[in-house]
Parts: C-alpha cells; structure tokens; sequence
C-alpha cells in the first residue's frame, strides 16, 4: 500500500555467488536459471531487468518497491532458485548459494550501464576474477567491508 504522493525509483545491482565458490552452474541450463531467477524477483515484488552470471555467481540488475526490504527479496531469490535447481537434479552435487550477497543502488542514469556490464559478465571476467570485480565495486560505492567476509576464489 503507498501513500498518497508517494513515488519511488529503486534500482539496484545485485551479486550473489555459489557456496565455495564452485563453478556448478552448467551452460546447459544457466540461461533456464536466470529465467527463473528473474520470474522470482517479479514475484516477490521487483522488477526484473537483466540476470546473468557465470559459472559461480550471478548479477542482477532489478527494480524493488519501499515496501519490500531488499534481505526478504534477497533470502526468497536464493532459497527458491536453489530449490529449483536441486528439485530439477541437474546440479551432480546439492546446490546452495553462499550467504550474503552485495547489493548496490544504480541511479535511473546508470541503469543501462548497469545492463550493459551484466550483459557483458563473460567479457569482465577474461580481464579480472570475481574477487578482484567484487572489491572494486564495493570501493566504488564507499562500502565498509570485513576482509575475512569477501566472497573467496574457490582454492
């Protein structure tokens, strides 16, 4: 319910990676995925604007009403997604998300820029690794982090 000359504009980047890091999503059914998790983020009161990822994470770029808290939307997209994938036994191993996830507000402006960089997630990752992309955007937006908390490369 919104009140009365009440208007929003929320856009956001959002990061989430395969716990351990391990590269479990397959070629064969990541663009099924993204579909789903985009279906996820229309349901439980966003916006989908663009899914993708590699093989160990995913980037969403997403629209979110004031009333839905950003960790709710979060914990639904991940626990759901990971049920379909371990519901649908394409995973040769139970499949879970790695907890936490890095989400970053994009103003109006930046949201095809934003795009753009998902979009282009395969060509980022020949010149950087999650971890040195991840540090450089959490810099970017000025976020206090704990070293000990970052998403690791997989050993």
């Amino acid at each position: 319910m919104f009140m009365a000359n009440t208007y929003h504009q929320i856009y956001l980047h959002v990061i989430f990676a395969v716990k351990y890091r391990n590269a479990l999503i397959d070629n064969l059914w990541k663009d099924s995925l993204f579909g789903i998790i985009g279906r996820l983020i229309n349901e439980n009161g966003g916006k989908w604007i663009i899914v993708n990822g590699l093989e160990d994470h995913i980037h969403c770029c997403l629209s979110l009403k004031p009333s839905i808290s950003v960790a709710d939307h979060m914990q639904k997209i991940k626990s759901n997604s990971s049920k379909w994938i371990n519901d649908q036994g394409i995973c040769s191993s139970r499949f879970e998300w790695q907890s936490g996830y890095g989400a970053f507000s994009v103003s109006r402006s930046h949201v095809k820029a934003v795009f753009n960089y998902i979009k282009n997630q395969e060509e980022h990752h020949y010149k950087r690794s999650f971890r040195e992309e991840y540090l450089e955007l959490l810099k970017k937006h000025n976020v206090d982090f704990d070293e000990r908390y970052i998403f690791n490369d997989p050993v």
